[in-house]
């Protein structure tokens, strides 16, 4: 895979860079896919499923940082 340009740091990574944590890459893809939904909906759902959801997305943030957080050991 060609060389591409890291958003967040404006470097150049490899798509390999990517894929060398698969559960961190599986929690951000998630979580993407938590606040598409919630901004998709939104107007939408009632209080209480709206809460719900920004309570999961909470967690799954919280899961991503812990993973992020973790010493690589792969």
């Amino acid at each position: 895979m060609a060389n591409q340009i890291d958003p967040q740091l404006g470097e150049r990574s490899s798509g390999s860079d990517r894929r060398s944590n698969l559960v961190l890459r599986a929690l951000i893809d998630e979580m993407l896919e938590r606040v598409r939904e919630l901004n998709r909906n939104t107007g939408v759902w009632t209080t209480e499923e709206r809460s719900k959801a920004e309570a999961e997305l909470d967690a799954i943030m919280g899961r991503v940082r812990r993973v992020a957080s973790q010493k690589n050991t792969t």
